[in-house]
């Protein structure tokens, strides 16, 4: 019997002869024919290869079609020479009516009925192995000597005909500081499953303890790694017995047929993939191109101006527009605040900057087709209720928003609000934003611009952002443009020291995502551009959808019509003139907000972003 120790290096048509003669003592082939394309088996009766070819096509992550053979053909020439499918895998598993019936070591016995079976060999991540390895990134399964781990994941496949079932994914600990090489590499092998479709918390996959694998073996971590997971072929297996067809083979998970091809046809899928944390409890990171997260940053950068010349530019901090972006693109509920109450002698106090920002963050989410409700004041409930009823009006709404409010009645009411039952693992929104919204102070008042304390017309909203900070799965947003708005905590040394009466006002309560703009209705009006930049980029898309089922991008169209536009802004602050909501800085009822002109001020910042 061969041992492993020189296998790495042998060429695939040696390899494939020693695995037909039986005469190796290994259980996978993981870390063999170093840089050659290893691919998963799936053998079906030629009635079901056409609706099986059209699976793989619309799940190409973890079926990425290498070739697809005619019936009783036992040969791949495009793959290989000199191959024979029923001999050149280390071992085959039997399945009868989607039970696996036995393991085996040949298929030979089986060559009446494979005259009549469809052979598909789909990409395998054993090909990325030796790039992965080249790029300074250990392969932890190869140094255990063991096989990679498998798992079934609560992803579901785009179902074709009778061939439906969930992702399976490979784990592999990589270092934190290799996350990005790791992607990058993987995400130019298309053929061998491409980039990861997730990093971090297996538990985000419905994965619950990674030391009991699937298929495979369990693999352990080092101190600093980060599981990450890519697509599966085995996820063919899933399909093969879910479909339950009479008979079927497939390879035995590990246990691959080894192509000529060299892995170094490389196809970039769209850019130069960047990978951001966007949580750490659960740990998650997010992919995005390094085109798209550059254009984010343009806009963070529009945003950023200080036509008041407040001295905000002290309180930014570049990338929280993407990190708040990319943790919103991957929301599925989010809960909006806003309602700055600065004119305390007025009917109604609200000022006009904040609501146009969310409703414009509120719009594109409705677009991506997420839940988003908005909770305010109790005393502001009917007013809101007009300025979403004429949202829907003015077209900026598809459908009216959820209008919600929040009382203190007791200690627990902040996770009663958020969770279902106020249980903190189950969560009823995943994101929180506030925008020009008022902010707790640290001595638990709230103050506007020139130091007036208007706590007796705030809601205590603020408990909502502080009982997240607790709540694994909740992320916020503070959206902001003096630091006494709700979720400035993070920068309040800054506004302290550079904001005037920054030691009274600042706001004590954190977000985890802090966007400054020079107004906030800028930073409402740049998420809602960041949303649609993640949408339409083709590697975000990719690992949003796990890589299964057809792109999103060509929903572009339903998404662009979400954005803010100078004509549906320009109508929307005529409304809250009507209803006596009034420029923050000026208090008048005017064309204006914050004091600056819409006309080419605000006009011309909504072209910019577009």
């Amino acid at each position: 019997m061969l041992l492993t120790g020189g296998l790495k290096s042998l060429l695939p048509h040696v390899l494939r002869r020693i695995i037909r003669c039986n005469r190796l003592s290994i259980s996978n082939t993981s870390g063999m024919a170093e840089g050659y394309k290893q691919a998963n088996v799936v053998i079906l009766h030629k009635s079901l290869a056409d609706d099986f070819e059209k699976f793989c096509r619309a799940n190409d992550g973890p079926l990425p079609l290498l070739y697809r053979s005619e019936p009783g053909d036992w040969e791949c020439p495009s793959l290989s020479s000199d191959s024979d499918i029923r001999t050149d895998c280390l071992q085959y598993r039997k399945y009868e009516h989607g039970a696996c019936t036995g393991s085996l070591k040949s298929l030979k016995e089986y060559s009446e009925q494979l005259k009549d079976m469809v052979t598909f060999y789909l990409g395998c991540s054993f090909s990325f192995e030796k790039a992965v390895q080249k790029a300074g990134i250990p392969i932890r399964n190869v140094e255990q000597k063991c096989n990679v781990s498998m798992y079934k994941t609560s992803v579901p496949c785009y179902s074709i005909s009778m061939f439906h079932c969930n992702l399976v994914v490979t784990m592999r600990p990589v270092p934190e500081s290799k996350l990005g090489a790791a992607v990058l590499v993987t995400s130019e092998l298309e053929e061998s499953h491409g980039a990861p479709v997730h990093i971090g918390d297996p538990g985000l996959l419905g994965i619950q303890d990674l030391s009991k694998p699937d298929y495979g073996d369990p693999v352990h971590l080092h101190p600093g790694d980060i599981p990450v997971f890519w697509a599966c072929g085995v996820t063919g297996v899933e399909a093969i017995i879910n479909c339950r067809a009479p008979l079927a083979f497939t390879h035995s998970p590990g246990c691959m047929f080894i192509t000529d091809l060299k892995n170094d046809n490389v196809r970039s899928l769209g850019g130069v993939p960047q990978v951001h944390c966007i949580s750490q409890d659960p740990l998650h990171f997010s992919i995005v191109s390094a085109e798209a997260a550059q254009k984010i940053k343009t806009l963070e950068t529009l945003i950023g101006i200080d036509p008041g010349e407040r001295g905000i530019r002290h309180l930014q901090c570049q990338g929280e527009l993407l990190g708040a972006c990319l943790a919103l693109s991957h929301a599925r509920s989010v809960l909006i605040t806003t309602g700055f109450p600065t004119h305390f002698s007025h009917q109604p106090p609200e000022e006009n900057d904040g609501p146009p920002g969310a409703l414009a963050i509120a719009a594109m989410l409705q677009a991506l087709e997420k839940q988003v409700a908005i909770v305010t004041d109790q005393r502001a409930m009917d007013l809101n209720k007009k300025i979403i009823e004429e949202a829907v009006q003015l077209g900026i709404l598809k459908k009216p928003i959820p209008l919600l409010s929040y009382q203190r009645e007791s200690a627990n009411s902040a996770f009663m609000f958020l969770c279902e039952n106020g249980n903190p693992g189950r969560p009823r929104f995943d994101h929180l934003v506030a925008i020009e919204r008022a902010g707790m102070a640290a001595d638990g008042n709230y103050y506007n611009a020139r130091k007036v304390n208007i706590k007796h017309l705030v809601d205590p909203i603020d408990e909502l952002f502080l009982a997240a900070q607790t709540i694994p799965g909740v992320t916020t947003t503070g959206v902001g443009d003096g630091g006494n708005e709700l979720g400035m905590g993070k920068v309040k040394d800054a506004v302290k020291k550079h904001i005037k009466n920054g030691d009274v006002i600042a706001c004590d309560v954190e977000a985890d995502f802090t966007v400054v703009a020079g107004v906030s209705n800028w930073g409402g009006y740049a998420i809602a551009c960041a949303l649609y930049v993640l949408r339409c980029c083709d590697t975000h898309d990719r690992y949003l959808r796990r890589a299964v089922g057809p792109p999103g991008t060509p929903s572009k169209g339903l998404w662009l019509p979400a954005l803010p536009s100078v004509t549906k802004e320009e109508k929307l602050l005529k409304t809250l003139v009507q209803l006596g909501v009034r420029s923050g800085k000026t208090a008048s009822l005017e064309m204006e907000v914050d004091g600056l002109p819409f006309y080419n001020t605000h006009s011309l910042m909504i072209e910019k972003l577009l």
